[in-house]
């Protein structure tokens, strides 16, 4: 999320207005207000980022026709808007937009070695397991994305991001469960025509540096950066 200070509000704290009520203060009348200066304010500007990989539409689009179905007969879930679908490598969290530049400097750098690939969607299952269900999604399969997200994890730790040791389970998210609730009963039935499902086949020939704003409606993306992939 994008923090803006208007130019008014910068002025008004790179001064202050201080009275000094003693009729002796030298220089002054009575009551008059003195202009003391400050240090310039510093504006920070912030946005809320993830490194990811966008699927292509027609892999998308088959992926909203199953959770359309789903949504009829599992309650409960806050569904991913089709426009939304995407694989996270790395969420960043709040970051600075002066870091911006640095970090896709070093990213592009680190990608140099890697080539385009493809990445099959393929199955639906859930986080962290049928009688705890929280998350619903899509899983990936492809030859490149665990090297890729290593190579993410090593190149980010300087900029002060941990590597996460996490079991590494490729997957983009369709919906989230607001509560655990009853809805849960009868769920491994109601995905077991999924869990095999292939929804196709996705080309990797870029990796995006995603702002996401937070909105009342659900979360907007805007690409800020694309690092591509060379060609074999």
């Amino acid at each position: 999320m994008v923090e803006h200070r208007s130019e008014s509000t910068a002025r008004s704290q790179a001064f202050s207005i201080q009275r000094r009520p003693g009729e002796n203060h030298p220089g002054n009348i009575a009551g008059r207000p003195e202009l003391v200066a400050h240090q310039p304010v510093r504006i920070r500007v912030v946005i809320r980022a993830f490194i990811g990989v966008q699927i292509a539409p027609e892999v998308r689009a088959r992926i909203a026709e199953a959770t359309a179905q789903l949504a009829r007969q599992i309650p409960g879930i806050r569904w991913v808007p089709e426009e939304n679908f995407h694989f996270t490598l790395k969420f960043l969290g709040d970051i600075e937009q002066s870091q911006i530049e640095p970090i896709c400097e070093a990213l592009a750098e680190a990608f140099r070695p890697f080539r385009r690939f493809t990445i099959n969607a393929k199955c639906l299952g859930v986080f962290p397991d049928l009688k705890r269900a929280r998350v619903l999604w899509v899983g990936l399969e492809g030859n490149n994305l665990l090297a890729l997200a290593k190579r993410v994890e090593i190149v980010l730790e300087p900029f002060g991001y941990p590597r996460d040791n996490r079991v590494f389970r490729p997957h983009l998210t369709v919906g989230r469960w607001r509560a655990l609730s009853g809805s849960h009963k009868g769920l491994e039935d109601k995905l077991d025509r999924w869990s095999s499902f292939e929804f196709g086949q996705s080309v990797v020939d870029e990796i995006g540096l995603i702002e996401s704003v937070l909105k009342s409606t659900g979360a907007v993306y805007r690409r800020l950066r694309a690092l591509r992939l060379d060609d074999d």
